[in-house]
């Protein structure tokens, strides 16, 4: 049997794991209380004579590195129910998307296949039915609302879902209020607002230590050369930046094009150098990972020569990008930022591009924070 959540927060204290911080206790404290109703609801399961219930969630929201996965991963381990689902929000949103996507297009006999009995035109129930069939307990980690589609849709589908006894608990960089802030017809969305302040309980999570900024800080930040002890030691920040969370990936949409990044948790990214660089990507492209992350692992970059210039000019784009964004980099690299890209066309250029490698490693560039 799994240890409450609260138990396991205790053991991860008394292992030297984590530091005490009031505004996890808080936050702690919701959980907990969640998990006692989850429990008190006895799992009922769907039933034709007793309408399914679900218990009033939690909404866990702060500036990262304060740890809100960390405390949901412990509830949902804990979570007393069998159908549940952690996934990343904007997995799940691709997911929504795609079902809607295949009701619109399905004859009668594709519809029944994929949804069973559920009939109408509207795709939303459908939807809703099928999500909660798999899930009572959706747990969703970087709650963030950006695009129009994605907040027309929110609305009438968390209407469904809390209808049907889904229990939802969320983590985010920002408070409901400020969601899909200054967004497109955001009057639009404020209902769906209102519904989330009811259906779940707000606590903030704004401790005054980042804790994986913490992880950082002493740490080198660019690695070179990308000998087996540096590798390691790259291997070992980002496992200490993920702490226990899986690499979920990630698909960005850019410009009617999708770009798959598998190695992605929450606001973490690792990816390599050729991934990035090496194909015909472009400002857009880097604008939207540097929006997504705030710290990117970048691997395997390679001293480049003159006939790499269309790489090194990417290269360029992508640092001005995360460099305007705050992120974080953490790098892997053949040689040191100076050592680059010394000679060929554009390396004069490049000598900006050198000298934000330079600031980004800096513990100054550390201490600003990225919501």
């Amino acid at each position: 049997m799994p240890l409450s959540v609260r138990a396991a927060y205790r053991e991860r204290l008394s292992a030297g794991d984590i530091r005490p911080d009031a505004a996890q206790e808080a936050a702690l404290g919701a959980l907990s209380r969640l998990e006692g109703d989850l429990n008190a609801l006895a799992e009922p399961g769907f039933s034709l004579f007793r309408k399914p219930k679900g218990a009033r969630g939690v909404y866990l929201w702060g500036p990262v590195g304060r740890g809100k996965s960390m405390l949901m991963d412990l509830f949902y381990d804990s979570a007393p129910i069998a159908k549940k689902r952690r996934v990343h929000f904007h997995v799940f949103m691709a997911q929504v998307h795609a079902s809607i996507d295949a009701w619109r297009k399905g004859d009668a006999a594709a519809r029944k296949a994929r949804f069973g009995q559920s009939r109408g035109d509207d795709p939303i129930a459908p939807t809703a039915e099928r999500i909660a069939g798999e899930a009572r307990l959706l747990c969703f980690d970087e709650f963030q609302v950006t695009d129009i589609a994605d907040a027309m849709i929110l609305g009438r589908l968390f209407e469904q879902l809390f209808a049907l006894g889904v229990t939802l608990v969320v983590t985010s960089n920002r408070p409901p209020d400020d969601l899909y802030k200054d967004g497109i017809n955001r009057q639009l969305f404020l209902p769906f607002i209102a519904m989330l302040k009811e259906k779940l309980e707000i606590v903030a999570v704004r401790g005054p230590v980042d804790f994986r900024l913490d992880r950082l800080r002493g740490a080198r930040t660019w690695l070179a050369p990308a000998d087996p002890d540096n590798q390691r030691t790259f291997d070992r920040l980002w496992a200490d930046m993920l702490d226990g969370a899986p690499e979920t990936g990630a698909t960005l949409e850019v410009l009617g094009r999708r770009l798959h990044l598998p190695r992605a948790s929450g606001g973490l990214l690792r990816v390599s150098f050729s991934s990035l660089c090496d194909h015909a990507l472009g400002p857009q492209d880097y604008l939207a990972v540097a929006a997504r992350f705030h710290t990117v692992f970048l691997e395997d970059i390679p001293r480049l020569v003159p006939a790499k210039r269309d790489a090194a000019k990417r290269f360029n784009t992508l640092i001005d990008a995360l460099y305007e964004a705050e992120a974080k980099l953490v790098a892997l690299a053949d040689v040191e930022p100076g050592n680059l890209y010394p000679e060929g066309d554009g390396s004069f250029e490049f000598e900006r591009t050198v000298s934000r490698l330079q600031e980004m490693r800096s513990a100054d560039w550390l201490e600003r924070v990225r919501d």
